[in-house]
């Protein structure tokens, strides 16, 4: 047993049972027989599964063994308290693990910055790595994707209860666990997009500001004149109020109101420093200018209406003036701190993190095509011209549109942009997204729109950033980027814009697209293809991956993709959205944030410092991958094109109770109308899957794959791939991952179904089928074995939420049985049970959606 494993026990598995015992002082109706009968179902639960009972036949014999409940009420009233008894328990395993973090992951090892200083010295690499961060850096894009199922005032108490568990604080902890009992879990409104931003804005203040400081402030340390204030290695990004796609309720005052907010958020961080620092330097020269500088940002932040011209430059010039008077006259005391407050002023600027824009390519083309119909501006048979005519006609654009009938918030949008450099700086924001790119000319319309607003062609100061996700689109990226590169305007722009053009790939609608591994083969080639013709134009390329907390949405074990990229693929830049719930389980805490920001920061460096280290796939072991992809590809699409496929999730998941969970401001769909697959979202999408413990997007396909090579007498190709590629490792150990959440006997009652069972064999199949060869590559007897300590954890969390995944589907079959009418008597209460224990499921799940 490894020492992290021995930790985890102790500190996590032991304790979750000592301070399970105070839920008994929970503040809940008839609290002791709940936790007792709790214990029991758990128990009862697990038989009847062995003995391949349904959820409701599990639960109607526990209420008849168990309890002297006969009447519904009565009954249904106990399984309410059962799911707050459990949301609690995860609750509480959230806490005790991330307050035992630091003790069961090596802080200083594997991955880490003190490796990489430890890699440097002894490869005498200095120079290289001061060459490597001239331009490095990592940016972590926050999105209000609506897979963050705790509520901002659980997500307070988890932190709080967090660092009352590292000091065995029992009677804080239990006077926590009470506030909990008494804390709602479930949000009766939808979270405006300002409300998302403002929780986001938390974790950017007590997590983020101070965990990318320190890491900073130590290459500072550790590597003088390699790291200056000029290496930006860590960057925030930010999408609750400028993410529109698929979002009516975020307008221009939106963003102009969320970019305000993270302005006033970063000054608040330096307030709060600068009073800290005052503390300290008491000395003669330094406390006037710490006085002042105290003054000026008090007032930024406090006096309404006050227009102070506060500047990143004033606050650096300040701390740098003070640094000089310690070094020269006060033997240098306290000047680590001066140093990590300027680190912090030159990482955040008056920023915080930069505000990205995101719209669908559809709406601009709509928008576009308003424009030729009733302005002059446009040809008006735009719409029929050639691709080529319209980059031309589009290029040559130099009018403003006034005509007030036209989309007046997507121009004011546009222009709000200007505003939010002005305030907060050019980098405030300065990059525009486009969602669902499928040609040069979704580029270009975007291009012609900004000129259209009011900005200046040689003063748009903002990238274009194409995103292509579906598996078409990401084989067709490359003819769309030749195309703009060799475009006049394009070219000039991007000679403004330092020739970096930043392209955006999305794992989550490829993955609905294409199953799991042409989605994750497909973004790999499209990256290798987009590295070899960008260099072509001289063009410096950066890949931002969409990535969401699942495998199936590109999550999983992130840093090791990029630690596995080849030599072929640009590696310049690491750029990845955090989503949600990824927010919380990953950078939650000070501890974990710093680790995990580590762990992108060194793969991305040693991939480029070591690069002998990851060998670029050869041609042969390309093919096989390709021939791999390929299977799997036409395995799902089989499934994907089945007309009962989606009707299935709807039928046997809780994928209709999405938007009414109220967890985040964006519609479950892109469009209303009939559910399909093109129009249906990731999150709910993989979500649905994942609380069915069937997780198909994170594995179908790969096992039918592995058969066909197996038959072809290529298993040996696939083995020695295996072996020897970083990058494929990693896809089959994410693999991994997705397939130890699934429990196929909670839904083995679909088996024999009349209309679904032939899907749900097919998905077992498949699952036995994929599980059988990954094990054979791995050559263990069970999945996951090899991160023991994350395999434990995911075993103890799945039996906390058994009792929840029981009931939702006992209450989903008697909203079915009751006749799936609205109106039918009893359906509104079974209905509450399913949405409420999916609150429990996600949680537990951690990076389930």
């Amino acid at each position: 047993m490894s020492s992290a494993l021995a930790e985890f026990k102790n500190l996590v598995g032991t304790k979750f049972e000592m301070y399970n015992s105070l839920f008994t002082s929970l503040p809940f109706h008839r609290v002791e027989k709940t936790g007792i009968l709790l214990s029991l179902f758990l128990l009862h639960c697990e038989e009847g599964f062995r003995k391949e009972q349904s959820p409701a036949e599990i639960i109607e014999s526990f209420f008849r063994q168990y309890t002297t409940y006969e009447n519904e009420k009565d009954q249904i009233d106990l399984l309410f308290r059962f799911i707050q008894y459990s949301e609690r328990q995860v609750v509480l395993f959230d806490a005790l693990e991330d307050a035992a973090f630091g003790a069961t992951h090596d802080m200083n090892g594997s991955g880490t910055l003190k490796q990489l200083q430890a890699e440097v010295i002894q490869s005498n690499a200095q120079q290289a790595l001061a060459e490597k961060l001239k331009d490095f850096s990592v940016r972590m894009v926050l999105t209000a994707h609506p897979n963050q199922f705790y509520p901002s005032e659980v997500l307070g108490i988890i932190h709080d209860l967090g660092k009352a568990l590292l000091r065995d604080d029992t009677v804080l902890v239990n006077t926590y666990l009470q506030q909990l009992g008494k804390t709602p879990f479930f949000k009766k409104k939808k979270p405006t997009p300002y409300d998302e931003a403002v929780n986001l804005i938390w974790f950017l203040e007590n997590v983020f500001y101070h965990s990318a400081g320190n890491i900073l402030s130590f290459l500072t340390n550790e590597f003088p004149g390699v790291v200056t204030e000029k290496n930006q290695l860590i960057r925030m990004g930010f999408w609750p109020g400028g993410d529109r796609d698929g979002n009516p309720f975020v307008k221009a005052d939106t963003t102009l109101k969320v970019a305000e907010a993270l302005r006033g958020s970063i000054i608040k961080c330096y307030y709060r420093d600068v009073r800290l620092l005052k503390g300290r330097l008491t000395f003669q020269g330094v406390d006037t200018l710490l006085a002042t500088l105290e003054d000026r940002l008090y007032k930024n932040l406090f006096i309404p209406g006050y227009k102070a011209d506060l500047s990143k430059e004033e606050i650096t010039d300040t701390l740098k003036e003070i640094r000089d008077i310690l070094i020269e006259k006060h033997n240098s005391l306290f000047l680590a701190k001066v140093n990590n407050l300027l680190t912090k002023v030159n990482l955040f600027g008056l920023f915080f993190a930069s505000l990205d824009v995101r719209q669908d390519s559809s709406a601009h083309k709509e928008l576009i095509e308003q424009i030729a119909e009733k302005t002059s501006v446009l040809p008006e048979n735009y719409t029929s011209l050639s691709d080529e005519a319209k980059i031309k006609t589009l290029q040559s654009v130099d009018a403003l549109v006034v005509d007030t009938d036209i989309d007046k918030d997507a121009f004011e949008t546009l222009l709000t942009i200007q505003t939010v450099q002005k305030f907060n700086g050019s980098e405030g924001c300065h990059r525009y997204i486009i969602s669902h790119t499928t040609s040069a000319v979704d580029v270009m319309e975007v291009y012609a729109l900004f000129v259209m607003a009011g900005w200046k062609k040689e003063h748009l100061t903002v990238d274009f950033v194409p995103l292509f996700e579906t598996i078409g689109d990401l084989q067709n990226a490359a003819k769309a980027m030749t195309l703009l590169y060799q475009n006049e305007a394009y070219q000039k722009h991007l000679k403004r814009r330092d020739r970096v053009q930043t392209i955006m790939l999305g794992f989550s609608d490829g993955t609905k697209d294409g199953g799991y591994l042409m989605a994750n083969w497909s973004i790999y080639k499209a990256k290798e293809e987009l590295t070899r013709i960008s260099r072509e134009y001289d063009v410096e390329v950066v890949f931002f991956d969409g990535r969401g907390g699942p495998p199936a949405r590109g999550g999983g074990k992130t840093h090791q993709f990029y630690a596995s990229m080849g030599q072929n693929i640009a590696n310049k830049e690491i750029q990845l959205t955090i989503q949600g719930q990824t927010i919380s389980s990953n950078f939650g805490t000070r501890e974990a944030a710093r680790y995990n920001i580590e762990q992108l920061m060194h793969s991305g460096i040693s991939n480029g410092l070591f690069s002998s280290r990851t060998a670029t796939m050869s041609q042969s072991e390309e093919q096989l991958l390709q021939e791999l992809s390929d299977e799997s590809y036409d395995a799902f699409r089989i499934l994907k094109d089945d007309p009962d496929f989606l009707e299935y999730l709807n039928f046997a998941s809780p994928l209709r109770y999405y938007a009414e969970a109220n967890i985040g401001s964006r519609p479950s769909k892109r469009k209303a109308g009939k559910l399909n697959l093109n129009d249906l979202r990731a999150v709910p999408y993989v979500g649905a899957w994942s609380q069915l413990k069937q997780n198909i997007p994170g594995y179908y396909g790969v096992g039918i794959a592995f058969e066909k090579m197996e038959k072809e007498g290529k298993w040996n190709q696939v083995m020695e791939l295996y072996q020897s590629s970083l990058y494929f490792r990693t896809l089959i150990g994410n693999c991994e991952m997705a397939m130890s959440k699934c429990f196929f006997p909670l839904t083995a009652y679909l088996s024999k179904h009349p209309k679904y069972g032939v899907l749900w064999n097919m998905f077992h199949d498949e699952f036995m089928r994929t599980k059988k060869y990954t094990l054979m590559l791995t050559g263990k007897s069970e999945l996951m074995s090899e991160r023991e300590t994350d395999q434990l954890s995911i075993q103890m969390r799945q039996r906390i939420e058994l009792p929840l995944i029981t009931i939702q589907q006992y209450a989903l079959t008697m909203i079915r049985e009751k006749g799936n009418k609205v109106d039918s008597p009893g359906v509104e209460i079974f209905e509450k049970l399913v949405m409420r224990c999916s609150f429990g499921i996600i949680n537990a799940e951690r990076n389930s959606a």
